[in-house]
């Protein structure tokens, strides 16, 4: 059975795309020499005033987006904006004439004229040449009223993006993000690295890999779950005393409005930092980049105002489950924590650290109440392998995660730098791990080797870009800030 869905039109444009090469022209040329796109002429002439003529001659091209009275009027689309082609025989020899027949709504097409604006207002370019470009051998959807279905839109982005001025608006804004990120953080002094995405060993986070084979070693391998480790290597070597990457990771989880196993993350490292410098550099990233975006600190999430206006507040994860739960987990034992838990509705394993239970409660009855902006600080050691101890409390780290609409966009240390300490934490890791958790951190000892060598005191943050871009631009799924996301394939009979 065919894997191409069938498209009526199809048999009809390939007779079409014959028709050029017997006209003696290429329905596939290979380049075309283009003057102005439709967005320069639109600014250009924007005070031309209606009905009138100039003797500007250009040369346009685009995609086909509707067309009327059997091609005399034709709109086309280059990305950048639209303009309205017209095409008379009063202007038109009659073999390019003869060649509106061979056009189709979807076709790429080169146009030479003269600009002018009708009576109606419409910026025109009136047609003394036509140049097909590319024949397309397959119409778009709904006549180009535009693709609403989830499904394809996800799965054929092309089509969404033809089809759907947001998508495109979107993806731009993502882009002009990125390049706003390496802007403020180069005038900060950092310096943009590359780490591999293929590790032996799958550290950095507590995560379930994707595991690969690499055959001409033999070895098995893991797709990077987290830069983490190879970025604190650079800050060992004295690369830079601050590193960072906007990075591709990659976690063998499941999908959902904010999950994607594909996702992007910047991370950074800054010598002679802590986690108070972290949550400032945090605020200042985010707010840099909402003020390029929308000129402003404040973004409408759905029906949700949000304020980015600094400071955030920083509190505590006890404190803020003690604040909704009225129970204070500081002054608990884990067999106390455990039961107190349970009173709140949480099933708990008996094995179940004291840290975890807190992060549960947490998870349960804190986290989708933090809409506007808050830095939770001091979470518990059982969860946080890789950061220092709290100076204050030996049951927490100097650990914090931003919330933002009730998700968390942003993780950061006081990075660990003790090399036995270190040691002693991936050995209990592993300890875990033997006891059932999969998903614990493995042991790095060529890591604690790198931390014998020295690392500086240092403050970690990374910060999830395609949550961030979620709320910046009301995007309802993870699936619209990212090209193409991961999809379940469809199966054929």
């Amino acid at each position: 059975m065919s894997q191409f869905p069938n498209d009526p039109t199809r048999p009809v444009r390939l007779e079409k795309a014959e028709a050029w090469r017997a006209r003696g022209e290429n329905p596939y040329p290979y380049s075309f020499d283009r003057s102005h796109t439709a967005d320069a002429l639109q600014t250009k002439y924007a005070d031309l005033a209606d009905d009138t003529l100039t003797e500007d001659n250009v040369t346009i091209a685009g995609r086909i987006v509707a067309m009327r009275n059997s091609g005399m009027f034709i709109v086309l689309d280059d990305g950048s904006n639209r303009i309205q082609v017209f095409s008379h025989k009063s202007v038109l020899s009659e073999a390019e004439l003869e060649k509106l027949k061979l056009l189709d709504i979807g076709d790429w097409l080169g146009v030479k004229g003269v600009v002018r604006r009708t009576k109606r207002g419409e910026l025109t370019v009136n047609t003394e040449a036509l140049t097909i470009l590319c024949k397309a051998l397959r119409a778009l959807p709904e006549k180009y009223h535009g693709l609403s279905d989830i499904e394809t839109r996800y799965r054929q982005r092309y089509l969404d993006l033809i089809t759907n001025e947001g998508s495109r608006t979107t993806l731009r804004q993502r882009s002009m993000a990125m390049q706003n990120i390496r802007h403020f953080l180069s005038e900060k002094g950092f310096l943009e690295v590359e780490t591999p995405m293929l590790h032996t060993i799958a550290g950095g986070a507590v995560a379930k890999p994707f595991i690969t084979h690499h055959n001409a070693l033999d070895l098995e391998m893991f797709m990077r779950i987290a830069p983490e480790l190879h970025l604190k290597r650079l800050i060992i070597g004295g690369l830079s005393d601050k590193v960072f990457e906007i990075n591709r990771c990659f976690r063998n989880e499941g999908l959902s409005p904010k999950h994607n196993p594909e996702f992007t993350t910047l991370e950074l490292y800054q010598a002679f930092a802590d986690y108070h410098d972290m949550m400032d550099l945090a605020e200042g990233i985010v707010q840099f980049i909402c003020q390029k975006m929308h000129g402003h600190l404040k973004v409408n999430y759905g029906e949700t105002e949000i304020s980015l206006e600094g400071p955030w507040p920083r509190r505590s994860m006890t404190d803020l489950v003690q604040e909704k739960t009225g129970v204070d987990f500081l002054a608990l034992d884990v067999q106390e924590a455990q039961e107190a838990a349970k009173k709140l509705g949480l099933e708990i394993d008996a094995k179940m650290p004291w840290g975890k239970v807190v992060e549960s409660v947490f998870a349960e009855h804190v986290e989708p109440t933090l809409i506007q902006p808050i830095h939770v600080m001091d979470l518990p050691f059982d969860i946080s392998p890789l950061a220092k101890v709290h100076q204050k409390d030996p049951r927490l780290v100097e650990r914090f995660e931003t919330y933002v609409n009730g998700w968390e966009i942003a993780d950061a240390f006081s990075e660990l730098n003790d090399p036995m300490d270190q040691l002693n934490r991936f050995k209990a890791q592993m300890a875990a791990k033997d006891a059932g958790a999969d998903e614990a951190h493995p042991m790095d000892e060529d890591f604690i080797v790198a931390l014998e060598h020295g690392m500086p005191p240092t403050g970690g943050l990374g910060i999830g870009l395609d949550r961030l871009m979620m709320i910046l631009t009301d995007a309802k799924s993870i699936r619209d800030v990212i090209a193409f996301p991961t999809m379940k394939p469809i199966v054929k009979d």
